[in-house]
């Protein structure tokens, strides 16, 4: 009998292990390092005749189709070699209305004229020997129109092989980068050039796996466009109550750059439908207003809702779930029930026949 109620709760166990299934999560966090520790480098900024002020970054006063080298002296301090990855990257801006002069997914807008990953090149990589420091040389090829405004745009360093540089913090694997991005200003002229914007679109799509309204605009002048707020607000076409709405101040845009500023729908669906986007930009004494009429269509609504995460969890526990987990438990409880009555059915066969048994060895002796 022991043997046999250890099977069963074995056997109750494993169905319910199936039905219900079990869950796993690990956290990973990462320590703060010091510049010199995770990037195991350090840089001087060499400033050449032509560098205006006295800012940390390159600020050069150019002229039409100059030619000039500038450079950066790499350190390394470690007691082993190491090679720094050198990227030459125009400036971007980015969702948050911050300054991007490392790689990224950002296209040029339609107003650049000249690309500063044209007129700006170096070597993809530079060897440091231990406990030694070499220069980068940054070649400068200025194009033959004479421009007014500026050129913005970076020059990154990074360890190479630092993403693999791995530490297993709470049984996760922890891939720390640290790279050094320096800002390169280039100028012809002193002329001032004021920003202006321009709207281009606004379309529906997902930020962090989240259901977003965009609205894109570019700054189409040659010149950075600072303290910069932003408010959007979206209601239905036709009517007056806000659905969706985000402010944001302290923004900066790069020179001949756009934008792709998320306005959040605060984790709801997605509907299709006709809606108007309402938007003002300001900047010191610079204002800027639009109202743009747009519609999101089935298509994209089923499309950007499948992506959405917090959907994709709030669908994740449902009635489907919820009946299969009864109906396992239901299952489950007919099984024992069952399995209960045949040991007992079991149980009195054996009892009668013992009863019986007894009896006729009773009267077998009695005779």
């Amino acid at each position: 009998m022991k043997v046999k109620k250890n099977y069963i709760v074995s056997l109750v166990l494993l169905i319910l292990s199936v039905v219900i299934g079990t869950a796993t999560s690990a956290e990973a966090s990462t320590s703060d390092n010091s510049a010199g520790g995770a990037a195991c480098f350090t840089y001087n900024v060499n400033f050449p005749e032509n560098q205006m002020g006295d800012a940390g970054y390159f600020n050069l006063q150019m002229s039409p189709s100059q030619q000039q080298t500038v450079s950066i002296s790499l350190i390394n301090p470690s007691e082993e070699d190491i090679v720094v990855e050198i990227g030459i990257n125009g400036a971007k801006t980015n969702q948050n209305g911050v300054l991007e002069y490392g790689e990224t997914t950002i296209e040029n807008d339609a107003s650049l004229k000249f690309d500063f990953a044209d007129i700006v090149t170096g070597p993809n990589t530079v060897e440091i020997p231990a406990g030694e420091s070499r220069d980068l040389e940054l070649n400068i090829q200025m194009p033959e129109t004479t421009y007014d405004g500026i050129i913005l745009g970076g020059i990154r360093l990074q360890k190479q092989d630092s993403d693999e540089e791995a530490e297993e913090v709470s049984g996760s694997v922890v891939k720390n980068k640290f790279a050094y991005a320096i800002a390169m200003i280039l100028q012809e002229t002193d002329t001032a050039v004021a920003a202006d914007l321009q709207f281009n679109q606004v379309y529906p799509g997902t930020a962090n796996y989240r259901n977003t309204i965009f609205i894109n605009y570019s700054n189409t002048q040659a010149t950075i466009l600072n303290d910069m707020s932003t408010e959007v607000q979206i209601t239905n076409q036709g009517e007056s109550t806000v659905l969706y709405e985000t402010k944001k101040t302290q923004m900066r845009m790069a020179p001949n750059t756009q934008i792709d500023f998320p306005i959040s729908m605060n984790g709801e669906q997605m509907v299709a439908g006709n809606y108007t986007a309402t938007i003002l930009v300001t900047a010191g004494d610079q204002r800027w207003e639009w109202s743009e009429d747009f519609e999101i269509t089935q298509e994209q609504a089923d499309e950007f809702n499948e992506r959405d995460i917090g959907l994709v969890q709030e669908k994740g526990i449902d009635w489907k779930l919820i009946a299969l987990i009864v109906a396992g438990f239901i299952a489950v409880v007919v099984f024992l029930i069952v399995v209960i009555q045949v040991i007992k059915k079991n149980k009195k066969k054996r009892e009668k026949a013992e009863r019986l048994k007894r009896r006729k060895l009773k009267k077998q002796h009695n005779a």
